[in-house]
């Protein structure tokens, strides 16, 4: 599993999970959101809107008691679209994008795969005009949602 965030204003770094590791709700609070992700969408903006989708560890309702206290604008997994490109380019738009490019060079094991989507995103995220690159990003994502 990746996890990141993309936000018009930023990019959080990447976060691989072993293949085979369980996720459960406890792992996924106490190391993803509260050491990983919470942390990162901060530094970029006080102010930004967290969707899930309906995974248990996402639904588990210690997960949603945190994001409910800890992020400004948390949407509940009740009211969460399940199938919206719109409001989640990520999972419609940005990993078909680097799934063409991670995959398009032989890879013969794990850490060649892990090396390759770092590569892959730090093309995409450090590139000399991030916020530039990000906002085009961010156009190419809706225009392809739309």
């Amino acid at each position: 599993m990746v996890l990141v965030g993309v936000s018009v204003l930023g990019v959080r770094g990447l976060c691989i999970v072993n293949p085979g590791f369980k996720i459960n709700g406890k792992y996924y609070r106490e190391t993803l959101l509260k050491e990983e992700l919470l942390p990162d969408m901060r530094d970029i903006s006080k102010y930004f809107i967290f969707p899930q989708d309906s995974a248990p560890a996402h639904c588990a309702k210690e997960t949603v008691d945190l994001l409910s206290t800890e992020t400004p604008a948390f949407i509940p997994p009740t009211l969460w679209p399940p199938n919206s490109p719109h409001l989640n380019p990520v999972d419609y738009k940005v990993w078909s994008v680097l799934q063409q490019q991670v995959h398009n060079v032989k890879l013969n094991d794990v850490d060649e795969l892990h090396q390759r989507i770092q590569t892959v995103w730090d093309e995409h995220t450090t590139h000399t005009h991030t916020h530039t690159h990000m906002m085009n990003l961010t156009s190419i994502l809706l225009r392809a949602t739309a």
